[in-house]
């Protein structure tokens, strides 16, 4: 073992102790009869019948006096008061006296209400379930005469807690709630779709082509084939593959892998969720993505509205609906239909925007729209109708053949997702993805590579579809008001130290 202080040496001749006493400081499991909340919901009846309990939990807090110590025991649910005294304990007092804070311990015994009118289990047996040789850093408060408090050795360091989110989680419960809520967030997405009669599946992560977003793949190489593979960076093309083959409705969370920047908002490895839908179209895609962020919301919150670093935001659906070209002449005035190309890229340069690769009227357009419209769309909103230079994979606009029928859902200035009408001319599916092929060749960061096996499955047949994507991280971030990406998953990459 590294880096043995003595409160670690300590621990660890305590740990002897206990096997000297002929006990098993890690016995293999305990049969508990209750955790902290259903002996708190049965308080009446147990102080009544004196039933005997047992109760399990990490120490947390700990005041041992002579022959009388008080403990606070913390299971998933909160924490319970435990009244250890000799007379009642005999023998197993003297585990009580080998007890430190950290360690995981079973009580059998009694509920009581302590002079103070606390709920508290009466010991009247004890067992050592695991006992921690490496001290947690777990705050001490302290009260003056005037009733302020003071607490020391608070485990807030942001990088410490990133690495050691087992620490973090044990301590802060308030870290802990964030990531029961986004198990709540994922259920209620995943009953609503199966509600829908989608079906879930499973794609490759490891892919011989990548494709489905405009993103720089992780390249690796397996070994025994002698071919180079790609992480996944989204399931797409895959469950398209799907709807050809009659599931008609599908839908996977996928952890999904992007080389590219770490920031705020963003991860190199991330949790996405897609789903599609034959003979649906972005329209009837809209409605399902409103009511899936509405019921998520509700599931994580009790409401669908929420407070956001100081802002509230209202998830209820139905939301409001803005093309590009509306929401551009919204938010700065300028109608994009008037102006020239001469003229947008003007509009550009007074904003200090950059286009990489070969500039298009479509790809202007849209960065126009980020310069001018992202900050501003705070309250949900579907962003739509896009040009056709966004993405390869989507239909033609049914009314403008400048256009494809493309959302984003916007809050909070953040793009929430993507969703199309599913592009499902294999002849003009080839026709764009070659084109991809030249952009790429023309110096565009993020372009889609040509994957013949799709082409195949499309060739074959793919039925009228609407389809969606999305991040799991960025809406468990807004839903539980969380600042950054990695408060949100439970062990984010970290650079080394």
């Amino acid at each position: 073992m590294q880096d043995k202080n003595d409160q670690v040496i300590a621990r660890l001749a305590k740990l002897d102790k206990l096997r000297e006493m002929g006990l098993n400081p890690y016995p293999h499991s305990f049969s508990r009869t209750h955790t902290s909340k259903e002996l708190l919901q049965s308080k009446s009846d147990l102080l009544q019948s004196e039933e005997v309990v047992r109760f399990a939990g990490r120490v947390v807090r700990f005041n041992r006096k002579g022959k009388m110590c008080f403990m606070h025991l913390k299971d998933r649910f909160g924490r319970l008061q435990v009244v250890a005294a000799a007379n009642m304990l005999q023998d197993d007092y003297e585990i009580v006296k080998l007890i430190d804070l950290g360690d995981f311990i079973g009580v059998e015994g009694s509920m009581m209400e302590t002079q103070k009118g606390e709920f508290s289990v009466k010991a009247s047996k004890i067992t050592m379930l695991s006992k921690v040789i490496r001290p947690l850093p777990i705050p001490k408060e302290m009260i003056d005469a005037d009733g302020n408090k003071t607490v020391f050795h608070e485990f807030k360091d942001i990088d410490t807690r990133y690495r050691k989110r087992y620490t973090d989680m044990a301590l802060n419960d308030e870290v802990r709630d964030v990531f029961l809520k986004r198990s709540k967030i994922m259920q209620s997405i995943r009953e609503y779709l199966i509600s829908k009669d989608f079906i879930e599946v499973e794609t490759p992560t490891l892919q011989p082509i990548y494709g489905g977003a405009n993103a720089r793949p992780f390249t690796t190489h397996h070994n025994a084939a002698d071919m180079t593979l790609y992480l996944r960076v989204a399931p797409e093309l895959y469950l398209k593959r799907c709807v050809v083959g009659g599931m008609e409705k599908v839908f996977e969370f996928s952890k999904n892998f992007r080389n590219e920047g770490m920031d705020r908002t963003h991860s190199p490895e991330f949790t996405g969720l897609e789903f599609y839908e034959a003979y649906a179209d972005y329209n009837d895609m809209m409605v399902h993505f409103e009511n899936i962020y509405e019921r998520a919301c509700i599931a994580a919150n009790g409401s669908t509205k929420i407070q956001y670093q100081g802002k509230e935001i209202d998830f209820k659906a139905p939301w409001p609906r803005l093309t590009v070209n509306e929401a551009i002449e919204k938010y700065s005035g300028l109608k994009v239909e008037d102006l020239s190309d001469q003229e947008i890229q003007v509009e550009l340069e007074k904003r200090n925007a950059k286009l990489d690769g070969i500039w298009t009227r479509g790809r202007a357009i849209l960065e126009l729209f980020e310069q001018t419209a992202e900050a501003h769309l705070i309250q949900p909103v579907f962003i739509k109708d896009m040009p056709k230079e966004s993405t390869p994979l989507c239909k033609g606009h049914r009314d403008n053949p400048d256009l494809i029928e493309q959302f984003e859902p916007y809050a909070n200035g953040w793009e929430l997702g993507n969703a199309y009408t599913e592009l499902n001319d294999p002849v003009r599916q080839r026709e764009l993805l070659e084109e991809q092929v030249n952009r790429g060749r023309g110096g565009e960061d993020e372009t889609h590579p040509m994957d013949e096996n799709f082409l195949d499955a499309i060739e074959s047949g793919l039925p009228p579809t609407g389809g969606v994507g999305f991040g799991i991280d960025r809406m468990v971030m807004l839903l539980t008001n969380q600042q950054t990406i990695r408060d949100v998953q439970l062990f984010p990459l970290m650079k080394s130290e």
